[in-house]
């Protein structure tokens, strides 16, 4: 039987130990998904000397079936589409336009939310780790990859505490490096693996980057970006 985190610091803590071949590395970025992968993300940051950011992932829904996916936004304007949804569905240029502003204007207020005034790390040459609490399909995680390497980013590594045997099967095929801590069958939901599995919040979210930020200015580095 899995032990279960004690809450999402500990898991951190715990996946930074398994990330340890990139502490002190000057071109390493973490960027944690809001707002259960920022605890996390923070704790690894942390532990290997790296700049910590957020980035954004916003579904975008077929109008009317909000659920269906055509694709995705992602921090710094990145789109990703499904084409054979669009296609299938024979959604318009106009439709999609419309519905890609509508959630690029969400994400970008959430950004301003979470960061202030700070400017996004740079991706491009850097190695990213890209950290969530925990993943059921994979589909957030697996649509901030594919925005990452439109950016450029040289090395991809997803990293979670938790989640099913198919779904790291699956990202194996999509990111360089992938690491799941505990890969549960049943698997049944990412909260169940977790004693404390609180919902993050925005000001938590504020709070850490900001430390994050103030720990990494204090330390010299002559990291990109």
């Amino acid at each position: 039987m899995w032990r279960r985190f004690r809450d999402r610091r500990e898991a951190g803590r715990l996946l930074a130990a398994r990330l340890a071949h990139y502490r002190g590395r000057p071109d390493v970025l973490v960027l944690a998904l809001p707002r259960g992968g920022v605890p996390v993300g923070y704790e690894v940051a942390r532990a290997l000397g790296a700049p910590l950011d957020v980035f954004l992932v916003r579904k975008l829904g077929v109008p009317g079936h909000e659920e269906l996916a055509m694709g995705a936004v992602a921090s710094g304007g990145v789109q990703v589409l499904n084409d054979d949804v669009i296609a299938g569905l024979g959604l318009s240029e106009r439709v999609v336009a419309a519905v890609t502003a509508r959630e690029l204007q969400e994400l970008e207020r959430r950004e301003r939310l979470y960061r202030g005034a700070r400017p996004p790390h740079e991706v491009h040459g850097r190695t990213v780790i890209l950290v969530d609490d925990g993943l059921a399909t994979g589909a957030t995680m697996r649509a901030a990859i594919h925005a990452l390497r439109s950016r450029g980013a040289a090395r991809i590594v997803a990293a979670v505490p938790v989640a099913p045997p198919p779904t790291c099967a699956e990202l194996r095929a999509e990111a360089d490096e992938v690491v799941c801590l505990v890969t549960p069958e049943p698997f049944l939901a990412v909260g169940l693996w977790y004693e404390d599995f609180t919902q993050t919040s925005d000001d938590e979210v504020r709070a850490l980057l900001a430390d994050s930020a103030g720990e990494q200015a204090a330390v010299p580095s002559d990291s990109p970006g």
